[in-house]
């Protein structure tokens, strides 16, 4: 007996709007990075912030309409989907704190990079789990690993910048 189906609709758009949040960002902290100062602080407030706290939502409180996005089925609730969630909170909100708190383009720099080396590696799984029997579809994989390659590149100039 499969799964209930569940309206995706929440889950495609607060997927959509942290791609479009996170890709603000990114365009201005490679913007910033030009500077003879750079400032991260907006950037890692949208891409690194708002991703991950929008990621939050989209995982731990639309979890069935997540999961059903990216085609598991279950009626029960996943427990290390609502991890990955909180795993995208911490980092969130540590990008939050980071630049309310004036941390510095260090901090603010490390954010970007935790962010770039989980979405990162998250590709490089997918990639060698393809044959898998849980495997994503390469239209989900492709878009996480152009993303987590942006973060990793904006993470590691800023703290080029910042030493």
């Amino acid at each position: 007996m499969g799964a209930t189906p569940v309206n995706t609709k929440p889950a495609n758009i607060l997927m959509a709007l942290t791609y479009a949040i996170a890709a603000l960002g990114i365009g201005l902290a490679f913007s910033a990075l030009g500077d003879a100062k750079p400032d991260l602080g907006l950037a890692a407030l949208l891409a690194v912030g708002g991703g991950g706290i929008l990621s939050f939502v989209r995982h731990a409180v639309f979890h069935r309409a997540d999961a059903q996005r990216i085609g598991w089925t279950s009626e029960r609730t996943n427990a290390f989907q609502i991890e990955v969630g909180l795993a995208n909170l911490a980092w969130g909100a540590f990008a939050v704190l980071a630049v309310l708190l004036g941390w510095g383009l260090a901090a603010e720099s490390a954010a970007f990079l935790v962010f770039g080396l989980y979405m990162s590696l998250v590709a490089v799984f997918e990639v060698l789990n393809a044959g898998g029997e849980n495997r994503r579809p390469w239209a989900q994989v492709i878009p996480s690993a152009a993303f987590g390659l942006l973060l990793l590149t904006v993470g590691l100039t800023g703290i080029n910048a910042a030493t």
